[in-house]
């Protein structure tokens, strides 16, 4: 059974992109149009992996990204941030709203910034869920 990867991006292209890549490598693409229908994927489908982009309206990356890992019940779950935001920007927003809001969010384990050749991609997938 395929591996089911869920990709939370906004952008039509860059979603088929990664959908392309993700079929081509044997892997069941699930899509998310934004944070607000990527939290509820991820509720209703439990993917093994999830592609979150940083900006998107109705629900961003970064706060998808902190309910995800402030969250008992998904916080072991695998996230690759893709996205066009350079970590250090992505980083700052994190300590804000652990200040903010208390508490600490680890670091994603593995951030790509766009645009990545597919290979790039697939390597980071497989250093997660194989």
């Amino acid at each position: 059974m395929s591996k089911k990867v869920l990709v939370v991006d906004d952008d039509p292209d860059v979603r088929s992109f990664v959908v392309t890549v993700l079929e081509e490598n044997g892997y069941l693409p699930l899509v998310a149009h934004d944070g607000v229908d990527g939290l509820e994927k991820i509720q209703a489908n439990r993917p093994n992996l999830v592609i979150l982009d940083v900006l998107m309206p109705r629900g961003s990356g970064i706060r998808l990204y902190r309910h995800l890992k402030t969250d008992e019940t998904l916080k072991d779950l695998p996230v690759i941030m893709f996205t066009g935001i350079a970590l250090r920007s992505f980083l700052k927003s994190q300590k804000v709203l652990d200040e903010f809001k208390g508490g600490e969010v680890p670091k994603p384990d593995i951030y790509l910034e766009k645009p990545v050749e597919p290979e790039e991609l697939v390597q980071a997938i497989e250093t997660k869920i194989g």
